[in-house]
């Protein structure tokens, strides 16, 4: 034997809801806009799929059955239910609510991200920003496990994570840096690698990227670095080099806000490349795909104003993306969403021109309390501590969450 399994379907039980309320089969079929006789028939398929009669029908007189009565108010939840699942998936395909969460390096949290987050709060207010500071190792752990969306990471990938997709935003120069009070590293404006050579280096923690590329280049060179002082973040290696005890490799990208000396590096010199990363087997929430859209185009919108911080350029491979209409294809192979009504299609340098305007797209901060405390939340105006400065951009607070 055959079954044929029949579902009640969701209109079913919202003519059925409008005859319950109204008590009027014509009535009923106005205020949902069919035809009586279509209503009709989808009431009595419904009463044959739950095999009981749902009205008692008499001339002029509708009233409810039993089965009727204990339906009605399940009927109106499953449709409430079901009109309140609608209004949550427009308000998050239409970024009215939503998540994005993030994960950067901490220069880069101190540098790039501040802004493209403001810039993006602005645009979005409505979505919550989860930012995770940490190692790109780390970062490509939480990618790897689904818990973070994006992630601004050190590229190449240690290992050549085949379930990542990479994108190269901005290569970056390393500089040394040395307190002002001493004597400069070298006599001349530049120095090799080889001139850190039995200089006492202040060196970041184990599992940090610069402590990789900075005793990888000596040992390229054919010796060991000699440590002065190691273990700490990057506010605490710039403290202590400005306090003597030693120099640092540090980005260009957070040396040029230091009151320190930077000396840079003789070609081919030593330089770094941050891209972005998400996993390739997962499509990122469509928040993240345009917070994605933001960070590359914020990237090309200063390097053609020229607003980047000195030493830093887009990345080789890095193409901006075809901006226009939703649905088009980008540059980078992924698909675009619509520029936001209002938004900007580059950036806009301040009063002063190109030249000094770096330092108010890329502002650099070194509070210490931001780097040790385990979670940290923007204020309303998303000035907390530095983090997001500019103009208050209202909306949900910015979480940050450092890993050590």
């Amino acid at each position: 034997m055959t079954t044929i399994v029949r579902t009640v379907q969701l209109h079913q039980l919202a003519y059925f809801v409008a005859v319950a309320e109204s008590r009027h089969f014509t009535r009923a079929a106005a205020r949902v806009h069919v035809a009586q006789p279509s209503l009709s028939a989808q009431i009595r398929a419904l009463e044959d799929e739950l095999g009981t009669p749902l009205f008692n029908r008499a001339r002029g007189n509708i009233t409810l059955t039993a089965a009727g009565e204990a339906l009605l108010p399940l009927a109106r939840r499953i449709l409430a239910d079901t009109d309140a699942a609608r209004r949550e998936i427009q308000e998050l395909t239409q970024l009215r609510r939503g998540r994005v969460r993030v994960g950067a390096t901490p220069s880069v949290c101190t540098g790039m991200l501040p802004e493209v987050l403001r810039l993006f709060r602005q645009r979005y207010p409505g979505i919550q920003l989860l930012v995770e500071e940490g190692g790109s190792r780390d970062l490509v752990g939480q990618l790897a496990v689904g818990a973070l969306d994006l992630a601004l990471i050190i590229l190449p990938l240690q290992g050549n994570d085949p379930a990542l997709t990479t994108m190269p935003l901005l290569r970056e120069d390393l500089v040394v840096i040395s307190s002002e009070d001493g004597p400069p590293p070298v006599r001349g404006p530049q120095m090799a690698v080889e001139d850190l050579n039995g200089r006492p280096l202040v060196m970041f923690r184990r599992g940090y990227d610069l402590r990789d590329v900075t005793v990888g280049a000596c040992r390229a060179a054919g010796f060991e670095p000699t440590f002065a002082v190691e273990g700490g973040e990057m506010d605490a290696v710039c403290g202590f080099v400005m306090a003597g005890l030693g120099i640092a490799v540090i980005p260009s990208m957070v040396a040029f806000r230091q009151p320190l000396r930077t000396t840079p590096f003789a070609p081919p010199g030593l330089h770094r490349t941050i891209g972005l990363a998400h996993r390739r087997d997962v499509e990122p929430p469509r928040a993240a795909r345009v917070l994605r859209d933001t960070l590359v185009d914020f990237v090309a919108d200063a390097a053609a104003a020229d607003m980047l911080p000195p030493g830093v350029h887009p990345a080789p491979g890095f193409r901006r993306r075809t901006r226009g209409s939703a649905g088009t294809v980008s540059d980078t192979g992924q698909e675009d969403e619509a520029d936001p009504p209002g938004a900007a299609d580059g950036l806009h340098p301040p009063a002063g021109g190109p030249g000094g305007a770096a330092g108010d797209l890329f502002p650099i901060t070194t509070s210490p309390v931001a780097r040790t405390r385990p979670l940290a939340t923007a204020d309303a105006t998303g000035a907390r501590d530095g983090w997001a400065p500019g103009p208050a951009t209202g909306g949900l607070p910015v979480e940050v969450s450092a890993r050590r």
